[in-house]
């Protein structure tokens, strides 16, 4: 039976990070050491971002708080709130992101509504609460109290994806579900200044955001969709202590060692081999045969590798790197804005439905775990208007 992904919609918060200004200002920070300068400054303008969202109003570099927690302008320093307001500060922001983002979702697929939802599928590795964002979309979105409800939770970059598989087993087991899957990040809230490298690679490539998508065996649903046809998931045999997402005293802290690009480098040629099993003709041409590619940008540097290991042409990579200059690296969430690109682009003008495309997303994070699936893009049928 096939499984269909009809909508998928974003919302990001207000505060808009310019890459250039918030450079200046990690770099400017007096514990700093020469080399975390230098390696501020390099990791910021080697990132290919220029902008990024935060929920957290200290960054709005045109607004001046009284009470600032982050970042004080008055004194140009960057601040240490504890773990505690951080995640407080989670608790605040997640929700209407989140309610923002499955509402647009809801509000965009034609034939679907809240009465059809049966399942609830929340994904964060950011912050916790309970009860929680799954909770508060039964109640905010008016579904039905029996909603089957699950959260995801702190699972890295890549979570969305077994979102994916639990939704795509729902609807298996259930041909009537409608599974309603949110990703909510909002990563800026653990940056801070430090000389560990790793921890500025995080301050210059993380942000905040949400998606939500519908996913269900309705094959009436106007409008583009994606098939999920195969989902995988693997490990490489090194890398467990080159990315990691571990809870400090003040904020989650991330462990993102230079060798991660490597190791992907390495290993992802035979990572998307589970997902091309039973699709000869792809594996053995999968650059040429798959139209589309969905990388998570995890950093410039992991797309380039993607890139040249994989063989796939720059118009590929535009998806993925788009999303990366505009709004940075969004952890779980980030994965459904670059595949939102490919599901939204319209086929060529013509009266009758654009043949059917095959894309290829994958992500990547702790462990060092690699998650791919195999989607195959249905067009909605085009009328003459216009052609």
């Amino acid at each position: 039976m096939d499984v269909f992904l009809h909508t998928i919609a974003t919302a990001v918060p207000d505060h808009i990070l310019v890459q250039t200004e918030a450079r200046d200002v990690f770099a400017s920070q007096p514990n700093l050491t020469r080399l975390a300068q230098r390696l501020v400054r390099a990791s910021f303008d080697g990132s290919a971002i220029e902008t990024r969202r935060s929920v957290i109003e200290d960054f709005h570099l045109g607004r001046v708080p009284e009470h600032p927690t982050f970042y004080d302008h008055r004194s140009g320093l960057l601040l240490s709130p504890s773990t505690r307001t951080r995640n407080e500060l989670y608790i605040r922001e997640a929700q209407p992101l989140t309610l923002a983002a499955a509402r647009r979702a809801i509000a965009e697929t034609e034939g679907l509504s809240t009465a059809d939802i049966t399942h609830v599928i929340t994904v964060s590795c950011t912050g916790f609460y309970a009860p929680g964002p799954d909770y508060q979309l039964v109640r905010e979105l008016g579904l039905a109290s029996n909603t089957l409800r699950y959260n995801i939770g702190f699972m890295g970059c890549y979570a969305s994806f077994p979102a994916l598989r639990a939704a795509r087993s729902f609807v298996r087991a259930d041909p009537d579900a409608v599974v309603l899957v949110v990703s909510t990040e909002l990563c800026s809230i653990h940056v801070r200044s430090s000389n560990d490298p790793d921890q500025i690679v995080a301050a210059s490539v993380f942000a905040d955001g949400s998606a939500a998508a519908l996913i269900s065996a309705r094959d009436d649903i106007p409008g583009n969709s994606l098939s999920l046809d195969s989902l995988a998931s693997d490990l490489t045999p090194v890398g467990e202590g080159d990315m990691a997402w571990t809870i400090g005293d003040e904020g989650f802290e991330m462990i993102l060692s230079a060798a991660v690009p490597k190791i992907i480098d390495t290993y992802i040629a035979g990572a998307i081999g589970p997902v091309l099993v039973d699709e000869p003709a792809l594996r053995e041409d999968p650059a040429g045969r798959i139209a589309h590619w969905a990388v998570h940008p995890g950093g410039r540097s992991i797309l380039d590798r993607v890139e040249s290991r994989l063989g796939l042409s720059p118009e590929q990579m535009v998806p993925s790197r788009d999303t990366l200059r505009e709004v940075g690296n969004m952890s779980s969430a980030t994965i459904f804005f670059v595949l939102k690109r490919i599901l939204d682009a319209e086929g060529p003008a013509r009266s009758t439905s654009a043949a059917p495309e095959r894309v290829m997303a994958m992500a990547f994070g702790p462990g060092l775990t690699v998650e791919t699936g195999l989607f195959t893009k249905r067009y909605a049928e085009q009328s003459d208007a216009g052609v």
